[in-house]
Formats: C-alpha cells, structure tokens, sequence
C-alpha cells in the first residue's frame, strides 16, 4: 500500500499536479485548495501523495500529523491504511475535515463511527448574485453602508497586476501596522501566507481586485476557481478609515465573480466571534460543514467502489 515517508512535502512546483487532479476532482472545502495549503505551509507544513487516482493530503500542525480524506475514487483499503498509519502515530484523529458527503459513505461502511465537528473551519457558501445585487430587507444595513461610502469617498476599482503589484505589497504592510499582526500570533500567521500569495500570485493563477480612494489603494481582494460554478476569496482586507469600504470590496469582487461563478465560498471564520457575525450577516446560502473522526472505528468491507 503505502507508508508515512511515500508522503512528500509539497512545494510550489506542485501546482501542476493538484490542479491536474482536481480539475477531474474538484475540491469542495477550501482548506483543500493547492493555494490554501502552498500560502500556509509555514503554518500546517503540507505533505501529499499521489496514489492511483486518489490524492492524498496529510498536515504536520504543531508537530501532530494529521490525515484528510482521499480525494478521487472511494477506496476503502486507503481508509484502512490511513486509519493504521494513525494509530501508529497516535494523531489524536483518524481524519480531519471530514465533509457530509464522505462522512456518509464512512458511516455506511465503518462500525461504532463517531464524529466531531469542527465548526471553526465551517466554509460559508454564498450565492453570488446575492452577494452582488445586495437585494431585500436582509441587506439593508449594508446597502446603507455602501450608499454612505458612495457619497462620502472618491474612489476606483481596478484588478491587481503587474503594474500595481508594488502598490498592494505597500498597502498590505500598512494594514499590518494597523492590526499589529507581530503581537497577535494568528494575524501574523496570516501576515507571512498572504505576503507568500502576492509574491506568487501569477505562479498560482491568483486574481483579485483593488480599491483607490483618492489615488491610493486602501483595500484588496484575492481570489480564483475552486470548481466549475464556485470561486473562492482567499482573503479580503482594507483600512479602517473609510466606513463601507469593507461592504464595497465585498460587493465588488461578488459582481466581478458573478459572471461566470453561481457560489462564492469565503471561507471558515476560525472561531472568531467578529468574523463568525460578520460573515452570518451576509446569509450565507449553505455551509461546507467539516468534522474530524475519532478512534474507536471497525472497518468493513465495500461492495462496490463509488465516486466523490
């Protein structure tokens, strides 16, 4: 089958070999995405494997590894092993970020299966022509938001390329000084993934939007495809100063997304209290709902190999 050292660290010349398999695969949590992991791996330190048709994702988050669901085919005996190399290395869980979909086929084919979820890392699910149009009562706190901004700034939207690449780096360290990214230990974990995504942005096919007001870019948004009618906004960030702004990249990225995407998926809120009400405040359409599963599981076999 395989073991613990056929996983390799992943690396950004990787990009060809993820985007090949999730272009038959697409991934349906963000956590998932080749960029989340390459901007992050300081953080999660990333490994994967290709086995047959299945991908293979296993993270070393605070010297803990830890297995995600196979991507590709259902296979059984991957589970089998992965569960062993788990016990083996006594990861706490047999698998994390577990969706509703692969938990099913799991709990049809594992005994005594428990799981537990992990509504930190709950991807909001948006549709995107609500996001754009900001239609109904539901909004009308954000639409006055917006209209306030419209009165009050003199601004332009622009998308990020070469040509203003300097300007975002600038932008983006000024918005660190605001949130003292050094003294907050997630902000600054965030600081060096979103740093480590603009300096690579073509190499991973990024795109985004940028906002100036009077001249200067006071906020910014970055995003891509994540399957054939769902994008998703890595991150979004603008300066504190401009009531609305965050409402206008918000809805300037959504009508930019919505020509060619039905969904805008904008991530997990972490666990944090303000982003968990601000992202609620929009009526997300569903959520990408994740849990981890945890030992005490009897495999048995699979009839049939099926598809996810």
């Amino acid at each position: 089958m395989f073991d613990i050292d056929d996983f390799k660290p992943l690396t950004l010349a990787d990009k060809p070999i993820f985007d090949q398999h999730y272009a038959k695969y697409p991934p349906r949590h963000s956590e998932n995405m080749f960029t989340t992991l390459i901007i992050w791996s300081h953080f999660v330190q990333p490994y994967y494997l290709v086995h047959g048709e299945n991908l293979l994702i296993m993270t070393h988050l605070e010297g803990i590894p830890r297995f995600r669901p196979p991507s590709g085919p259902k296979n059984l005996d991957i589970i089998k092993r992965l569960i062993e190399l788990s016990k083996d290395l006594n990861t706490g869980y047999f698998m994390v970020l577990v969706d509703n979909e692969i938990k099913e086929w799991l709990s049809e084919n594992l005994k005594q299966m428990d799981f537990t979820p992990h509504e930190d890392y709950f991807d909001y699910v948006y549709l995107a022509s609500d996001l754009a149009e900001l239609h109904g009562k539901k909004y009308l706190k954000i639409r006055n938001k917006l209209n306030k901004f419209k009165r009050l700034f003199d601004y332009e939207v622009e998308s990020l390329c070469h040509t203003n690449f300097h300007e975002v780096h600038e932008f983006l360290n000024r918005w660190c000084l605001w949130k003292d990214c050094e003294s907050d230990p997630l902000l600054e974990n965030e600081r060096i993934a979103i740093m480590y995504a603009m300096e690579n942005c073509f190499k991973l096919d990024l795109c985004g939007l940028a906002i100036r007001i009077n001249g200067e870019i006071q906020a910014v948004t970055v995003f891509e495809s994540m399957s054939p009618d769902v994008a998703v906004v890595h991150f979004e960030k603008a300066m504190p100063n401009f009531e609305g702004l965050y409402q206008m990249i918000n809805q300037q990225s959504a009508k930019f997304l919505a020509k060619e995407n039905k969904f805008i998926n904008r991530q997990s809120d972490l666990g944090i209290e303000g982003l968990r009400t601000a992202k609620q405040r929009y009526h997300p359409h569903h959520l990408i709902e994740v849990q981890h599963m945890v030992p005490g599981c009897e495999v048995i076999e699979e009839e049939e190999p099926e598809h996810y």
